[in-house]
């Protein structure tokens, strides 16, 4: 593998195929695969990850908001995508390019329905989301029988999928919530297939409840964080491969005497003679300030260098006492040496907020 010659972020696609098959195994045979692709393919690279899950047979592919949806279009992406969030006025531009939308409300829905008829649609795919619990969207359960009227108030849409959101499948101690949730969703389930002609996909299960619950994964699960490597404990992490590493290099090296401070507001400053390295990275690269003044650190040559001072836009210094390194010399942030649920808890945050944070301006990588 090449060194790093600048700030980078890697992707490993052989990481990706491994997380996949190992998230299919475990929802079981003849479930369908929808994989999660919003916020740049949680801050990797989108088309390069959306094609290789469109080779490895993926059945779906969900994205946020509609600009997420176009860009795939535009690079070619053929599966059906989901789209989660949508606002009316983008509807028209959502069957333009085949979107699929999630209507959580009779307002979106009876919205949707207006335009599909305008455009002369017939049973445009859409999906269904029913609240459970997690009380961010959808339709109540007590709402069940206005979905039903709803759908059979129109031929210009038609449920591709009914589906909800569980709030804690990765946390034992909520197992009674989150069986409740599913149980929630059964019941809907029920009641809708009973009074319809015919049966769309359910599916309820994220990258935990694969894990923790694939008894309940209908007919389709959602491979979100753990198509990137992370399973929300230590345990499901050791079986996945991080997709992303970000890396970056030394610019300089400074030696210091007692007294000398490093960065803005001095805020750290050396008690003994130490050594420093000044790091192309910063906060506008998506590495917060949080993470600064020692909470966390890198790795050089397999050896752990804290971060000290208040990190920068554009730098971070870290001290690089007792490591035999130079100017050029390659640094691990994250993946590799150090797992990013790692990094991201030494600065108080989780997984998810790390990788989709990282800029668009750090250049993206295939390895």
């Amino acid at each position: 593998m090449p060194k790093a010659l600048e700030t980078v972020l890697e992707i490993d696609l052989q990481a990706l195929e491994h997380n996949f098959n190992y998230l299919s195994q475990k929802a079981g045979k003849g479930v369908k695969r929808m994989a999660v692709v919003k916020a740049f393919g949680y801050g990797s690279d989108v088309v390069a990850v959306a094609q290789k899950l469109e080779e490895m047979g993926a059945d779906y592919l969900a994205v946020a908001f509609p600009s997420e949806g176009i860009a795939l279009r535009e690079a070619g992406i053929k599966l059906p995508v989901l789209v989660f969030q949508s606002q009316p006025h983008q509807y028209e531009e959502l069957i333009k390019y085949c979107l699929e939308p999630n209507l959580y409300s009779e307002r979106t829905f009876r919205e949707f329905a207006r335009v599909a008829e305008a455009e002369a649609q017939n049973h445009y795919p859409v999906h269904i989301k029913f609240n459970t619990g997690l009380n961010r969207l959808g339709f109540s359960e007590a709402e069940t029988g206005l979905v039903h009227e709803l759908l059979s108030g129109t031929e210009a849409v038609r449920a591709a999928s009914f589906f909800s959101h569980l709030s804690a499948s990765w946390d034992w101690k909520e197992r009674e919530f989150t069986l409740e949730q599913i149980y929630s969703f059964r019941r809907i389930a029920i009641e809708l297939y009973e009074k319809m002609d015919y049966e769309p996909l359910l599916h309820i299960c994220n990258t935990s409840g694969i894990i923790n619950y694939p008894e309940t994964a209908f007919h389709m699960v959602r491979m979100g964080i753990g198509l990137y490597g992370y399973g929300n404990e230590q345990a499901v992490d050791r079986q996945l491969k991080a997709v992303a590493t970000l890396k970056t290099v030394i610019s300089q090296i400074h030696d210091l005497e007692p007294g000398a401070s490093v960065g803005y507001d001095r805020t750290f400053k050396a008690e003994v003679p130490t050594r420093t390295a000044t790091l192309p990275l910063g906060y506008a690269d998506g590495i917060s300030r949080t993470y600064g003044n020692g909470r966390a650190g890198v790795f050089i040559k397999g050896q752990y260098a804290p971060i000290i001072g208040n990190i920068c836009m554009d730098m971070m210094m870290v001290n690089v006492t007792g490591i035999a390194c130079e100017e050029g010399e390659e640094v691990t942030i994250f993946g590799g040496d150090q797992h990013g649920a790692t990094f991201a808890e030494a600065g108080g945050t989780i997984s998810y907020e790390l990788i989709t944070s990282i800029s668009q301006r750090v250049k993206r990588v295939l390895v």
